[in-house]
């Protein structure tokens, strides 16, 4: 028995949609965790992932029977991750088991939460991640950015937009360079 999200908040859990990161970390955790919360907080890629992650349990595997396994959104964040990062199974186990914002992001109360993953379960469940599964939900966060792109107009001010977090303007806050790469639409946010 498998969800894609418990949907029984536990005591002291935040929702994802409300975790807060540190805005001038140069980390690439907060980083990756914001994209995150952007794919979990936004209906229409939420539904388009969440069913790309059910298709990656095995046809043999009943969703609504048997013992509870890990959540498929726990899989996600602990799969992206681990591959983000480059981390081994060690390290990735380290992080999940102490790491606040993770464990928040991996629904887990900010209080009394003495839950610890053992190795064998992180193993298992994250390997079910495959190249082809990421490249499926990579497909479908890019056509979501270009959509975003569209939608509000001039590219280059959308991302002055997600480059700058605060309401000061760009340059006051770093010497950046906003580099737009017209062929392809993607753009470079450089921070000195």
């Amino acid at each position: 028995m498998r969800h894609v999200v418990n949907p029984q908040t536990q005591l002291g859990q935040v929702d994802i949609g409300e975790i807060t990161f540190d805005q001038r970390s140069r980390d690439e955790i907060p980083k990756l965790l914001r994209g995150l919360q952007y794919i979990y907080c936004t209906p229409e890629i939420r539904r388009e992932v969440f069913a790309v992650l059910k298709g990656m349990v095995p046809e043999d595997v009943d969703l609504n029977n048997g013992r509870p396994g890990m959540d498929l959104w726990k899989i996600l964040v602990m799969g992206t991750l681990r591959l983000n990062c480059n981390w081994d199974y060690d390290k990735l186990k380290e992080i999940i088991d102490n790491h606040k914002t993770i464990r928040q992001m991996l629904g887990h109360p900010d209080f009394y939460d003495e839950y610890r993953y053992p190795m064998q379960t992180i193993e298992d469940n994250v390997r079910l991640l495959t190249p082809e599964i990421l490249n499926r939900i990579n497909e479908i966060v890019v056509k979501s950015g270009h959509k975003l792109v569209k939608k509000n107009g001039r590219f280059e001010s959308t991302m002055r937009q997600f480059c700058s977090q605060d309401r000061r303007p760009l340059p006051d806050r770093y010497q950046s360079t906003l580099r737009c790469n017209e062929e392809s639409h993607h753009a470079v946010c450089l921070y000195q």
